[in-house]
C-alpha cells in the first residue's frame, strides 16, 4: 500500500468512494470460532451487574460531588473534584458506550436512562452518537467510512494533547449543538443518521443548550463557579482517562483491514480501571461480538484468546507501542503496527 499522506478521513470524500469500490464498506469480517451454545450463554443480558455498578458509580459521584461542594473555596475540595471529574468526564464514556449498545442492562428503559445521562455528561448528542457508533462498528477503521477514527494519519499531536482535557471535543460538541439546535446536520452526519431519527436531533440540542445556559446563569447569579464544577466543566477537567483508555483501542493499528485482530487491542487492566472502563479493555472481543454484555467479556476473552494476538499485559505496555507508533506516523503516515496472528 502506498503513502496515505493525502487521505480524506471525511465521510463524503474520495476515500469514501474508494472504500466502497474496494468492497470495504459494510464488508464481512473475520470472526473467531465459538460454539453457538457458548455464545448464547455469553449474550444473555442481566440487570444485576449493571445495576450494581451503576449504583456504585452514581453513589461515588454523589459523595465526591457533595464533599467537593462542602469544601468549596479551599484546597480540600481539590481531591474530591478530581474523583468527581473522572467519574463524570471519563467513566461516563463506557456507560454511554454499553448502554448505547443496549447490552448493559436487560431492561431496555434502564439502558436508555443511563445512556441519556452519560450522553449529556460527555456532550455527545444521543441520536447522532448512537448512529455514529453503529457506523464505527460496521466499518471499523475504514477510512472514509468510520466517523470515530481517533487518530487520523498523519496524527495531529496538538489535537491529541488538547483532548486529554477534552478541550477540542468539547468545543466541537458545543459548535454542533448550536448547529443542530438550528435544525441542521453536517454532510457527514447525513450519511449515517436515518431520516426517521433526524427529528430528535434539534429538540435534544435545544434542551441541552437551555440546561447549559441555566448553569451559566446560576454561576453569574451566585457569583460562583461551583454549579459549573458540578455540571458542565467536569466534561473537561475530568476527561483525562477518556482519551487515555480510548487510545488503547485502535491508535497506531492497521486501517482498511477486515480483521478486528489487526485493528483493535485487548489490554489487561487493573480492577479499578476495568470498573471505570466497564471491561472495554477487551476491545478485540467487543468488536468481534458486540452483543456480548460488558460483564461477560472476560469469559469471552478466555474462549477466543488462542485465536487472537497476545493481549497487552498492561496499559504501560500498550503505550510503549502507541506513543512511538503515533510519532512515527507523523513522518510515515502509511506505517502501522502489525499485530501477530496465531499460525500466520
Amino acid at each position: 500500500m502506498g503513502a496515505v499522506d493525502s487521505r480524506d478521513y471525511s465521510l463524503v470524500g474520495n476515500d469514501t468512494r474508494l472504500a466502497e469500490q474496494r468492497g470495504l464498506a459494510q464488508a464481512r469480517r473475520y470472526t473467531c470460532a465459538i460454539a453457538s451454545g457458548q455464545l448464547r450463554l455469553l449474550m444473555q443480558r442481566r440487570d444485576g451487574p449493571a445495576i450494581r455498578d451503576t449504583l456504585i458509580w452514581l453513589g461515588a459521584l454523589a459523595i465526591s460531588g457533595s464533599l467537593g461542594a462542602h469544601f468549596w473555596g479551599s484546597w480540600a475540595a481539590a481531591p474530591f473534584f478530581a474523583v468527581y471529574g473522572v467519574l463524570y468526564g471519563s467513566a461516563a464514556d463506557s456507560r454511554w458506550h454499553e448502554t448505547g449498545h443496549r447490552t448493559a442492562f436487560k431492561t431496555r428503559w434502564l439502558n436508555e436512562v443511563v445512556y441519556q445521562i452519560a450522553c449529556f455528561m460527555l456532550l455527545r448528542e444521543p441520536t447522532v452518537w448512537r448512529w455514529s457508533h453503529t457506523r464505527h462498528h460496521t466499518d471499523t477503521l475504514i477510512v472514509g467510512r468510520d466517523p470515530e477514527i481517533a487518530v487520523p494519519r498523519p496524527p495531529k499531536l496538538l489535537n491529541l494533547a488538547l483532548n486529554f482535557l477534552a478541550l477540542e471535543s468539547t468545543a466541537t460538541g458545543l459548535r454542533k449543538l448550536v448547529l443542530h439546535a438550528c435544525g441542521h446536520l453536517t454532510p457527514e452526519e447525513s450519511t449515517f443518521i436515518p431520516n426517521r431519527e433526524r427529528w430528535k436531533v434539534p429538540w435534544v440540542a435545544r434542551g441541552w443548550l437551555a440546561i447549559l445556559a441555566a448553569i451559566v446563569a446560576t454561576c453569574v447569579l451566585f457569583h460562583s463557579l461551583l454549579p459549573a464544577m458540578l455540571v458542565g466543566l467536569p466534561t473537561i477537567y475530568g476527561g483525562f482517562f477518556l482519551l487515555f483508555f480510548s487510545l488503547t483501542q485502535h491508535a497506531g493499528l492497521a486501517e482498511d483491514v477486515l480483521d478486528y485482530r489487526l485493528n483493535s487491542r485487548t489490554v489487561y487492566m487493573n480492577p479499578l480501571f476495568r470498573f471505570l472502563y466497564w471491561n472495554m479493555n477487551y476491545h478485540v472481543e467487543h468488536h468481534m461480538f458486540p452483543v456480548v454484555p460488558y460483564h461477560a467479556l472476560p469469559r469471552l476473552h478466555e474462549l477466543i484468546k488462542a485465536d487472537c494476538p497476545p493481549p497487552y499485559p498492561s496499559c504501560w505496555a500498550a503505550y510503549r507501542e502507541i506513543i512511538p507508533a503515533v510519532v512515527r506516523q507523523r513522518r510515515e503516515p502509511h506505517w502501522h503496527v502489525t499485530r501477530p496472528l496465531p499460525n500466520a
